[in-house]
């Protein structure tokens, strides 16, 4: 049985190598980290919760980066090859045939530059919700806010640490269901 566009929703949140200005020489931003939960829209729960540590190639996790993630290099070295992050997303987590969303466009924009051509296969359907202007619309805000503040704004709680990816993707998946509860489906 093909699953498209189907029950379940991919929240998804990444981290990446970051630094307090510009990368040093010859290196660039890439993801270090996949944050997955899944979301059962038939249930409105969180059903599955994922890690994925991926090894950077062109950069190393900065001081800074791992003051605001927790991450250190260490951690990433024992993390898989980005297209091998890839491929267990398309295929464990059925990212190609399954909606997904993210908090903004900033991880779907990383995607899309890591899997440019000659780059890993894009782990992804076509159908990403962006998670953050739906809050906004929900709520009639003016402009969006970031992901703690609507945690707030929604009276939900931050569960875990804020810019790790998991816990990140847990929290939005909170206010994913937390949307649905107050009539704004993300897949209606």
């Amino acid at each position: 049985m093909t699953e498209v566009f189907g029950r379940f929703v991919n929240v998804v949140d990444v981290e990446s190598t970051c630094w307090a200005d510009r990368p040093p020489p010859g290196e660039a931003s890439e993801i270090i980290e996949i944050g997955v939960c899944v979301v059962d829209t038939g249930q409105w729960r969180r059903v599955e919760r994922r890690r994925i540590l991926v090894r950077p190639r062109r950069s190393r996790v900065s001081s800074f980066c791992t003051g605001l993630t927790g991450l250190t290099q260490v951690d990433v070295d024992g993390g898989q090859e980005f297209a091998a992050a890839c491929a267990l997303v398309a295929g464990e987590l059925r990212g190609r045939f399954r909606t997904w969303a993210s908090w903004g466009e900033y991880d779907r924009r990383q995607f899309e530059r890591q899997c440019a051509p000659g780059g890993a296969g894009y782990p992804f359907g076509s159908r990403h919700i962006n998670v953050k202007e739906r809050f906004a619309t929900a709520f009639g805000l003016r402009r969006a806010v970031g992901m703690s503040q609507a945690l707030a704004h929604a009276g939900l709680p931050l569960e875990g640490r804020h810019h790790r990816g998991d816990d990140d993707a847990w929290n939005i998946a909170a206010i994913v269901i937390e949307l649905a509860r107050l009539g704004h489906p993300i897949t209606g």
